[in-house]
């Protein structure tokens, strides 16, 4: 059964396209206007082995924060609809990612309820002229519309962009692991409850 999805979401600050495929190669394909989340976007696809396809028109003449948090959402509720109701799958995943000084890991659940500690104390407000502040922003539209559990911890770092890009490469990771089907279970959900 495949498990892929495509969401828009139009509002009067942003319009947003996102696709997913979690079963894809890692193929990636951005048209947002904010390059350095690109950047971190294609670490998502790369390292969780997802097809992603994201297309962003915002209110970037302002700043970047309702483009990035949109995309957040957006790609939130594309995860949810492509993870189905995830039957069969590991259900949690984790990761471990340095980068040269940069350790970070990240922990997650696809419980079916929306949760976020994000612990990146950045070195540096911006990289490049990206606020930090929207990877928060980010993660936490995700989480509330993908309907995740999410720990986000950088353990040490010295360089802002290597602490933002082993966060990136880590949750791609954990994605990975966490919608992986796991062939013991069969076609069970992976709940006492009997759903996510």
């Amino acid at each position: 059964m495949a498990r892929s999805a495509s969401i828009e979401r139009n509002t009067l600050e942003t319009q947003i396209r996102v696709s997913i495929d979690l079963d894809g190669s890692g193929a990636a394909r951005f048209d947002t206007g904010v390059p350095f989340l690109e950047h971190m976007l294609e670490q998502i696809a790369r390292h969780g082995l997802v097809d992603l396809d994201v297309a962003a028109s915002g209110d970037l003449h302002i700043d970047a924060h309702h483009t990035v948090e949109d995309i957040g959402i957006t790609l939130g509720q594309a995860f949810a609809r492509a993870a189905g109701d995830k039957t069969g799958i590991r259900r949690y995943g984790h990761a471990y990612v340095p980068l040269d000084e940069a350790l970070s890991r990240v922990v997650l659940d696809l419980s079916g309820r929306p949760g976020l500690e994000f612990h990146v104390d950045f070195t540096r407000g911006m990289i490049g002229s990206f606020d930090v502040d929207l990877f928060h922003e980010f993660f936490q539209g995700f989480v509330n519309h993908a309907g995740v559990t999410l720990h986000v911890d950088n353990l040490r770092g010295a360089n802002a962009h290597h602490q933002a890009e082993t966060v990136f490469k880590a949750f791609g990771r954990a994605l990975r692991m966490a919608v992986e089907p796991d062939p013991r279970l069969g076609d069970v959900i992976p709940s006492t409850k009997g759903s996510l």
